[in-house]
């Protein structure tokens, strides 16, 4: 049977077969005859039948009719017995459940060269680390059923945020991220093979673990040069979208640190994104920035097929304390019986 918001369902519903059971043992299960056809009897039986029939109790009938209250006891004992073995069992309103999402492993990349202001906003020069910060957290809070982490690199690669549901925690960090704050070169290929990992100890499934990689130059330092990186990528299956930030040419900031300027390394960063399944993004201006985490957001789209899950409770023990009570209160009921005789 069903209600609004429980089930009552059995395990084993065919048993309720079993109810028949002493109508067919008492229909052909015949008398054992001895040598002289005649039942094997049990002398004293008699005997308590009839003190029985006089003082009342198992054999009991109640004002001379034929209805017997014992018999219906035992009958209901023996259904509530067959109702246990047919395993009741409590089924809750079923809880709709998602597939679990993806895994993204967010490396940006906050060397000294992401302080060129080269992008306009609202008529304002805007350096290129406050353009990434305010479009990776509009990214990142859309990204809501998803595990998120976070390095930033320059010189050396760091794990500031290991992959978790706290988004916030993720955005705290974003917001005081500043160029410069891991060095003055460009270490891509430790970057990448950090946030591989990273991912190793995720339970996710390979299709559903993602890079977004974000850098604005080539790999000038580091042990783990970009080819190394590459096939490393690739051998791991892990999927990793690639943004190049920044036209190749020198900015007046590197002018004031010292740093010489070869450009973007795009074809490494194509390299990677084919070889890896995922695709590259060239970015000069916040607009086109914008459009790219957006069109990852919808290439790496939330899809879940939604499943459900029920809450089953064994309730066995429920006819099984009926057919003990309706035993308890039978006796009590025969000893009243007795005692009225």
């Amino acid at each position: 049977m069903g209600g609004g918001k429980f089930m009552m369902s059995f395990e084993y519903p065919y048993l309720i077969l079993l109810i028949l059971l002493p109508l067919l043992i008492l229909k052909f299960l015949t008398p054992v005859k001895t040598k002289d056809n005649q039942a094997l009897r049990v002398p004293f039986l008699e005997d308590i039948k009839n003190i029985q029939n006089i003082k009342g109790g198992l054999f009991y009938s109640a004002k001379k009719t034929n209805f017997s209250y014992p018999l219906l006891w035992l009958w209901l004992i023996y259904g509530m017995v067959v109702l246990a073995l047919m395993k009741p069992v409590y089924i809750s309103e079923p809880i709709p459940l998602r597939d679990e999402g993806r895994d993204i492993m967010l490396v940006t990349d906050i060397s000294t060269s992401m302080l060129e202001d080269d992008f306009v906003y609202q008529a304002k020069r805007l350096e290129r680390i406050e353009a990434v910060r305010a479009v990776v957290a509009d990214f990142v809070q859309k990204r809501t059923h998803d595990r998120l982490g976070l390095i930033l690199f320059g010189t050396r690669a760091y794990e500031q945020v290991p992959l978790t549901f706290d988004k916030k925690a993720l955005l705290d960090i974003l917001s005081m991220m500043q160029a410069g704050m891991a060095g003055q070169s460009t270490s891509i290929g430790d970057a990448v093979a950090l946030a591989l990992k990273s991912l190793k100890t995720s339970r996710t499934q390979k299709e559903k673990q993602v890079i977004v990689l974000l850098t604005d130059g080539e790999n000038n330092d580091g042990n783990i040069s970009f080819p190394k990186a590459i096939k490393m990528a690739k051998n791991e299956g892990i999927k990793v979208y690639t943004v190049g930030l920044g036209a190749p040419q020198l900015s007046l900031v590197k002018n004031l640190f010292g740093i010489e300027d070869s450009g973007l390394d795009e074809q490494s960063l194509k390299e990677l994104a084919e070889e890896t399944r995922g695709r590259y993004f060239k970015v000069t201006n916040l607009s086109e920035l914008i459009n790219v985490y957006r069109e990852i957001d919808k290439l790496e789209t939330e899809h879940f097929e939604e499943n459900f899950q029920y809450t089953k409770r064994e309730m066995y023990f429920v006819p099984l304390l009926i057919a003990f009570l309706v035993a308890v209160i039978g006796c009590l009921f025969d000893v009243v019986l007795r005692r009225r005789q």
